[in-house]
C-alpha cells in the first residue's frame, strides 16, 4: 500500500511494533525531523487505511482496526513494510498483524468452562498483490518470537478460511476445540494453561464476630405489628370471675348493667314536649272535651 508521505523514513525498521500510544519510532540519524504531531498523524493514517483494506478483504461491514480503537485498547500492531519497492522514493506497506490479551470463557475437550486470558489474533492482513511470497509467515513468526508464545497457545477471533489454511500449512494447526463464541482454539491449547488462583477473603477472628449490633438488638426487641386487617386477632370470650346467679322462683334476678347517667330536668322536659302524644291520651282528650288546659297538659 502506498501513501503520499515517506513511509520508509517514518518506519525505519522492516517490522514496526505500535502500541496504544501510536508514537513514532526513533528516527535514523541525519534525517530531517518534521513536527511530532505530523508524524503521529501519519501513523494514524496508516493504521486507518490498513484497517479499511483488511475489512474489505474479509467482507466485513466495518473495519475492526483503526487508530481510535488502538488508542482505547491495549492492542499491539505489527506493521511490515516493503524495503525493495520504492515508488517515488516513499516506500510501501505490505501488511499488518494485530494481537492482544483478552479474558475468555472457553470449553475444553470435556466441555468444561475455563476462564483464561490468552494472546489473541485480532486482525491479519497482507496486501493482495504480495500474498504467497512469504511475507505473512515472516510477520507471524516475528510476532511469536516477540510475544514468546507457541502457535497452539493462541486464540483467533473470527478467522477466515485463508487464515485457517495458513495456520494449517505453516504450523500444523488443524484440529480445533468447538466453542460457543467467535474465537477458535486448537488442540493443545490447554497444555500450558494454568487457571489463576482465586484469593479468598481472610477470615476474621472469632472474638471479632458479633451476632448483632446494639441497634439491631433494640430493633429485635420491638415487635412489628402486621398491617390491618391482619392485626385484628379474634376476640376470645373470657369467662367472668364470678358467674351471675341464675334466676329462680325465690325472686332472685340476674345482675343488670350500669344505668345511663341522669339527664338534666330542663332537657328532659324539652324532650317530653317534643314527643308525640300517646294514643291513649288522644282518646281521653277526644272523649272529655271539657277538660281543663292544665289537665290536658298533665295528660299530654
Amino acid at each position: 500500500m502506498e501513501f503520499p508521505f515517506d513511509v520508509d523514513a517514518l518506519l525505519p525498521e522492516r517490522i514496526t511494533v505500535l502500541d496504544q500510544h501510536l508514537r513514532p519510532p526513533a528516527r535514523r540519524p541525519g534525517t530531517t525531523t518534521p513536527a511530532r504531531v505530523d508524524l503521529q498523524q501519519q501513523i494514524m493514517t496508516i493504521v486507518d487505511e490498513l484497517g479499511k483494506a483488511s475489512a474489505k478483504a474479509q467482507h466485513l461491514p466495518a473495519p475492526i482496526t483503526s487508530a481510535s480503537r488502538m488508542q482505547s485498547n491495549r492492542h499491539v500492531m505489527y506493521i511490515l513494510k516493503d524495503t525493495s519497492a520504492r515508488p517515488a522514493g516513499k516506500g510501501a506497506i505490505v501488511g499488518f498483524l494485530k494481537v492482544g490479551y483478552k479474558k475468555l470463557f472457553v470449553l475444553d475437550d470435556r466441555e468444561a468452562h475455563n476462564e483464561v486470558e490468552p494472546l489473541c489474533i485480532l486482525d491479519f492482513y497482507i496486501h493482495e498483490s504480495l500474498q504467497r511470497h512469504g511475507h505473512g509467515r515472516e510477520l507471524f513468526q516475528h510476532m511469536l518470537q516477540k510475544e514468546r508464545v507457541e502457535p497452539h497457545q493462541l486464540a483467533i477471533d473470527r478467522p477466515s478460511q485463508k487464515l485457517l489454511k495458513f495456520l494449517n500449512k505453516h504450523y500444523n494447526l488443524e484440529t480445533t476445540v468447538p466453542q460457543v463464541n467467535n474465537f477458535v482454539i486448537f488442540e493443545g491449547f490447554f497444555a500450558h494453561q494454568h487457571p489463576p488462583a482465586r484469593k479468598l477473603p481472610p477470615k476474621r477472628a472469632e472474638g471479632d464476630i458479633k451476632p448483632y449490633s446494639s441497634s439491631d438488638r433494640e430493633f429485635l426487641k420491638v415487635a412489628v405489628e402486621p398491617p390491618w386487617p391482619l392485626n385484628r386477632a379474634p376476640r376470645r370470650a373470657t369467662p367472668p370471675a364470678h358467674p351471675p346467679p341464675r334466676s329462680s322462683s325465690l325472686g332472685n334476678s340476674p345482675e343488670r348493667g350500669p344505668l345511663r347517667p341522669f339527664v338534666p330536668e330542663q332537657e328532659l322536659l324539652r324532650s317530653l314536649r317534643l314527643c308525640p302524644p300517646h294514643p291513649t291520651a288522644r282518646l281521653l282528650l277526644a272523649t272529655d272535651p271539657g277538660g281543663s288546659p292544665a289537665q290536658r297538659r298533665r295528660t299530654r
